[in-house]
């Protein structure tokens, strides 16, 4: 879920900072930090947090037996 109410305050997706390659944040109030930091001044932007991916079913293969009544 994009906005639930218990996500964890990181660097990576806060509104004071931006991606500057790798795993470094450009931050307003801390200035350079890890993506995985945090600070009491983070403010969340939903724009910049990527949810999590989830993971395909188990491919199965299926033959034309498996549509027979």
């Amino acid at each position: 879920m994009l906005f639930r109410k218990d996500i964890e305050p990181r660097c990576e997706y806060c509104r004071h900072g931006s991606g500057i390659g790798g795993d470094k944040i450009a931050c307003l109030k801390r200035g350079i930090t890890v993506r995985r930091a945090r600070c009491p001044g983070f403010k969340y932007d939903a724009i910049k947090r990527e949810p999590e991916t989830r993971r395909a079913p188990p491919e199965t293969r299926l033959t034309a037996e498996d549509f027979e009544l």
